[in-house]
């Protein structure tokens, strides 16, 4: 070998080795290190219930176990003639205000389109005229002054009889220690200013007025302190009225109940009407009265549902009474509504009084979606619908269901350990809806059942 071949070759080793090295490593490759544990895959996130009856009552179900308490729940469906949802739906629960209910439909089905404001007779020179349960005459927040023009403007000289009345003031198993607040005033065959004292300062003020003025004179003042922290306390049976100015705010509208009689309705007509008026005692009434009419009733009606007004759902049942005999009575016209438009009701219902006041009234709910039936079979939608109480609107549902365009009607009631909601419910899908959603014998707040009965009831409107 020539000494530049022996160079050459020298200068090819290393790529020779090279050469050989890539050329093994190619041929037999690394195994890849692993990790020889099992991978598990994620868990597949179950999907969400479809959204219909069974999930309704499943949170109807988990709602009542939450808060610890009896539920009743019935959802109707008109279009279908079925119920869509029922859970104790044929257990009486405790209605409270849900009782108004019934009271509307026995106004539509026994009264007129005007409420009856007073029955009269004219005998020569005098004009006698006695009540009929009106709760309008003067009354401080419906202004009405039909009845009164007409006795005021009367060239007759004024004589009251006093109604034969066979209810008592309070209602069956009223709570007798409400008697001091604006809620339970005293049910009378002749209410007026609405049966109740309004007690009033503004800011600023040195004094607080009286509404009727008459009773002013029967205010004494007392610079102790009450258990209740009222600022203004009636006396149990007579009208004389405490004032504790310790409890009383700056400025402050209170109404007190007072104690109503054919003398004071006489005393407080005469300072009203700024005329004299006598009362007739010991007389039957004429058989020849008239009626002079006054309010719509739909105006009556009205009031009673959206604000819950307890007077006026008694003195309807009494107004209601007074078209089948003149001695006015609560009981009767209820027993005559049961018995002649009720009777086909899936469950009897157990009712004594107009507004729910008593804990002894008992309705299922289902016999709460046939009544919302009935009501629907006496009035048109657009004329139904806006007597109710209205989600986001002024009455005891403006603070719940809010929405720029209103999807529930209906009736709340609340007493101790009760609260309840029935009506009419309308879906996005464009279903009107019947719901009667009531809660019994709980613990807790009754704003939280609110909440429970909002959250369950708008998830009805979204998805349904």
């Amino acid at each position: 070998m020539s000494i530049l071949s022996q160079k050459s070759f020298h200068k090819l080793l290393p790529v020779v080795a090279l050469w050989t090295i890539m050329g093994c490593s190619s041929s037999k490759p690394t195994p890849a290190v692993t990790d020889t544990a099992t991978v598990e895959p994620a868990p597949a996130v179950p999907a969400p219930p479809p959204y219909g009856p069974a999930e309704i009552k499943r949170q109807v179900l988990a709602s009542e176990a939450l808060k610890n308490r009896f539920v009743g729940f019935a959802l109707y469906d008109p279009e279908l003639k079925q119920m869509v949802v029922e859970h104790n739906a044929d257990k009486y629960f405790v209605p409270a205000s849900n009782t108004k209910l019934f009271t509307f439909y026995a106004s539509l089905k026994m009264l007129g389109d005007s409420i009856p404001a007073l029955k009269y007779v004219v005998r020569g020179d005098s004009l006698i005229f006695w009540g009929t349960g009106d709760p309008t005459f003067t009354h401080m927040d419906l202004k009405n002054t039909l009845a009164y023009d007409f006795l005021k403007n009367r060239k007759e000289k004024l004589y009251y009889l006093e109604a034969p009345f066979e209810s008592t003031p309070f209602g069956q198993n009223w709570g007798w220690d409400d008697y001091n607040y604006y809620y339970q005033p005293e049910r009378s065959v002749f209410p007026i200013h609405g049966n109740i004292v309004k007690f009033v300062k503004k800011t600023g003020g040195s004094s607080y007025s009286v509404t009727p003025k008459r009773f002013k004179a029967l205010v004494k003042t007392d610079t102790t302190r009450n258990a209740s922290k009222d600022p203004f306390v009636r006396a149990w049976r007579s009208n004389d009225l405490q004032y504790f100015p310790k409890h009383a705010a700056a400025s402050y509208s209170v109404e007190v109940p007072f104690i109503p009689s054919a003398d004071m309705t006489v005393k407080l007509l005469a300072d009203t009407l700024k005329r004299s008026v006598t009362l007739l005692k010991k007389r039957a009434l004429p058989q020849d009265g008239q009626i002079f009419y006054g309010l719509p009733a739909d105006t009556v009606i009205k009031r009673m549902l959206q604000v819950s007004d307890n007077l006026f759902a008694e003195q309807l049942m009494a107004l209601c009474s007074g078209t089948l005999s003149d001695t006015l009575s609560v009981e009767r016209a209820i027993k005559h509504v049961t018995k002649t438009y009720l009777a086909d009701l899936p469950d009897a219902p157990v009712w004594v009084d107009g507004s729910g006041l008593s804990s002894q009234n008992m309705f299922t709910p289902r016999s709460i979606i046939a009544l919302l039936q009935k009501l629907q079979q006496e009035r048109p939608e657009e004329r139904l619908l806006p007597l109710l109480a209205t989600g986001g609107q002024p009455g005891t549902f403006r603070a719940i269901y809010q929405a720029p365009v209103p999807y529930v009607f209906g009736k709340s009631g609340t007493l101790s350990h009760v609260h309840n909601q029935s009506g009419y419910i309308k879906t996005k899908s464009g279903k009107l809806l019947l719901f009667s959603f009531m809660n019994n014998n709980y613990s807790t707040s009754s704003a939280e059942i609110r909440n429970e009965m909002v959250r369950i009831m708008t998830e009805v409107h979204e998805r349904y």
